[in-house]
This record gives structure tokens, C-alpha cells and sequence, in this order.
């Protein structure tokens, strides 16, 4: 799916790809990844952008992408921080077939190891049989992130609720691994051992798991509309 792109049909603003939902470290930092090789509110001459997101031990977000805010993933959580959105190189290597390292030049090295366990790959195998009208249910997202929390250790997962910037989300992974090993240089200082955060983070209604899960996936977000959702560029209050 993450490489041959398919957006969902329909009126919502949509993404399509691969991520890293999110590592949480012994020292408070939280790093996430995304990478949407298609997305529908970019323009025609972009064809798809990477993302990092960085939680600092004060509860502080700073999402880096390859492109602006209005079209990365500001757009749906700009209003979950004090800090601008930075428009960067956000690099990734593949040098296994499980094996990724994710480079910010003079920010961030991240190297990942991932594997499929044996719950991630149960969490698959259902993900890839249910309907696709399930994947746009909010009360069967409900059910399938309160499962899959539990099964996984990760927490309260949420696959569908209200961003920062008030779109509503529904989240459809469709193939999962978890993080086996991983190593983090933010700034030049060493993230540390991973580990739970002492209180899970959240994002709106996302919420951040508390071990580290990768997933190939899709995304459905209400179209933007300037009456009822906040705009990319602005910040918490």
C-alpha cells in the first residue's frame, strides 16, 4: 500500500501510507514518523511528504515535515503547541528489510529495528479481512483501537475522535509491526532506553501509544472548513 499509494474515495481529506505511530523514551522525549506518499490536500505538484514529530519531556510538540503546515500534519494538530511548524529535509533509509534510520540533517538520527510479533501479526491478519465500511465507523473503530490497546500493552488507542484543530479522524491501519530496537540522537544528545511515558501523551483525541508500533495504513479527516476547524498556522493559546 505504501508504495503504490491509493487514497479512499470520498469527500473527506485523505493519506495513504506507512508510519511509525510513535516511540516513547525513558527520558520523557517522544518521537513519531510519518511517511504519505499520497495525500489529498496536497497540491498537484507535490506528490506526497515525510514527517517527524518530536514530544520534549515538558509535554512540548514540534512537527517537522517535508512540506508547509497547511499541507503536512500540522494541519490537523498545529493548535497542540506553542511552536511553529518546521518545513525541513526529513530523510529515511531503509537498510533492511526491517531496518529503517530517519535523519533530520543537524536534528535527528533515529535508527529502527522492527519485527512482527505474534500479536501484530493476528492484528494483520483481521485488519486485512474486515469490510472497508467497518474502517469508516466510528463505533467500529471504537471497539477495534480498545482491542487492539489492550492486545498490544500500548495504551488507550484511538483510531477515531477530533484532532487538535478540530477535524475529526478515522484511522484504518492495515498491516502492523512492533519496534524491536531502536536508537535516537536529537540535537547531538542521546534519547536514551525506550521505555513508557509515566502518563500516555495525546494529541486531541489521539492518543500516543505507549510502545513502539509501526503500521502501513490509511487516514480519513473532514475537509477543512474555516467556520468549524482551527487553521494550520495557529498555535496553542
Amino acid at each position: 500500500m505504501a508504495r503504490t499509494p491509493i487514497l479512499p474515495a470520498g469527500p473527506d481529506e485523505t493519506v495513504t501510507g506507512f508510519g511509525v505511530m510513535g516511540l516513547p523514551f525513558a527520558t520523557g522525549h517522544y518521537l513519531a514518523y510519518r511517511d504519505f506518499p499520497a495525500a489529498s490536500f496536497l497540491p498537484d505538484s507535490v506528490p506526497g511528504y515525510r514527517s517527524v514529530w518530536h514530544r520534549a519531556p515538558d509535554g512540548t510538540w514540534t512537527f517537522y515535515a517535508t512540506t508547509p503546515a497547511e499541507h503536512s500534519c500540522a494541519r490537523y494538530f498545529s493548535t497542540a503547541t506553542t511552536n511553529d511548524a518546521v518545513v525541513c529535509p526529513v530523510e529515511a533509509t531503509w537498510t533492511g528489510d526491517n531496518a529503517l534510520v530517519i535523519a533530520i540533517p543537524g536534528v535527528l538520527e533515529w535508527a529502527l529495528e522492527l519485527h512482527a510479533t505474534a500479536t501484530t501479526r493476528a492484528l494483520t491478519a483481521v485488519a486485512t479481512r474486515l469490510p472497508e465500511q467497518l474502517w469508516t465507523s466510528t463505533g467500529a473503530l471504537g471497539v477495534i483501537g480498545r482491542l487492539a490497546g489492550t492486545m498490544l500493552g500500548a495504551g488507550q488507542v484511538r483510531l477515531a475522535g477530533t484532532m487538535p484543530n478540530g477535524q475529526h479522524f478515522r484511522i484504518a491501519p492495515r498491516q502492523m509491526w512492533a519496534v524491536r530496537t531502536s536508537r535516537a540522537f536529537l540535537f547531538g544528545r542521546d534519547l536514551g532506553p525506550v521505555a513508557p511515558l509515566p502518563d500516555q501523551a495525546r494529541l486531541g483525541d489521539f492518543r500516543a501509544p505507549q510502545r513502539g508500533l509501526a503500521v502501513v495504513g490509511q487516514g480519513r479527516f473532514d475537509a477543512f472548513d474555516p467556520t468549524r476547524h482551527r487553521s494550520a498556522l495557529d498555535l496553542a493559546t
